[in-house]
């Protein structure tokens, strides 16, 4: 991802899968940034105005937009109480196969013009602020109730873009059959990821040659299997890094890279940091919590 004057703004969480909600207060412009959360946003009034991997999106009321982990967002300008946005760790995604493995088609797919897909975007309206009541009230299964809605958006959201991918697919890459060998696939790659695991072993395993798998991966997924296993193993090292005991050398070889030379460039190209620069920010800022 783009990492020149991109901050990565860090979600801070209840506990580690808790859902924050956001309808007032917001700042009305917000420089470009990423999290490991995905950020969905209902506009309450015409003029919202934002940008997404460099696409610019304005809102009308209705329309939903939706930020998925990682991805570059920057908010153009928003009108004064015109937006509610919920945040949630990607842990709520990657612990689903099924979301994880049409993850590509979710991540090409960040607005739901209420105009054009009225029944989708009310569904999803609805439930955001179903979860926002539950987020400011005193109920103690106040979590569990809002990942359930959670998990109902992103059901609604899937079918959606399930629905629209394969409606218009000629090539048959998109089939019920082409599904079940990334599911496959995205089951072994995460299972394997701490492992030197290459393409050749994840075609053997799913049996499907190296070149077909290849095709269908990038198609299906958006990216690569080698820019794939790299975000993977990017991720659980930066989980990893939080574990003071364990060295940043440590981590790259528990993340699965095989040198800290790749796993120092990786993992630069997609957090824009160094490692040692990632581990020191988190450093600085749970000291800067506590001192709060």
């Amino acid at each position: 991802m783009e990492n020149n004057n991109i901050g990565n703004e860090k979600i801070y969480f209840g506990s580690p899968s808790a859902i924050t909600v956001t309808d007032t207060g917001s700042p009305e412009t917000f420089p470009p940034h990423w999290h490991n959360a995905a950020e969905f946003t209902i506009a309450t009034k015409d003029g919202c105005k934002y940008r997404v991997g460099g696409r610019l999106f304005s809102l009308c009321a209705g329309d939903v937009l939706l930020v998925w982990p990682g991805q570059v967002h920057e908010t153009v300008k928003i009108p004064p109480s015109s937006a509610i946005f919920i945040q949630f760790p990607s842990v709520i995604i990657d612990n689903n196969l099924d979301l994880v493995s049409i993850s590509g088609l979710l991540r090409s797919f960040n607005l739901l013009p209420a105009k054009d897909f009225p029944e989708t975007a009310s569904f999803i309206s609805e439930k955001i602020h179903e979860i926002q009541k539950i987020y400011v009230s005193d109920d103690p299964l106040s979590e569990t109730k809002c990942k359930i809605f959670i998990y109902e958006i992103l059901l609604k959201i899937g079918e959606h873009v399930l629905y629209h991918e394969t409606k218009y697919d000629e090539s048959g890459l998109l089939s019920g059959a082409v599904r079940g060998y990334i599911r496959a696939a995205c089951s072994f790659i995460m299972a394997n990821s701490s492992d030197d695991i290459s393409q050749e072993d994840v075609s053997s395993h799913i049996g499907l040659s190296t070149y077909y798998f290849s095709r269908l991966f990038n198609q299906y997924m958006h990216m690569s299997f080698s820019s794939y296993l790299a975000n993977l193993r990017v991720r659980n090292a930066t989980n990893l890094l939080l574990n003071d005991e364990l060295s940043i050398t440590e981590c790259a070889f528990m993340a699965g890279f095989q040198s800290t030379t790749s796993f120092n460039r990786v993992f630069h190209d997609v957090t824009g940091y160094s490692p040692r620069e990632y581990k020191k920010m988190i450093i600085q800022e749970a000291y800067s919590k506590k001192k709060i």
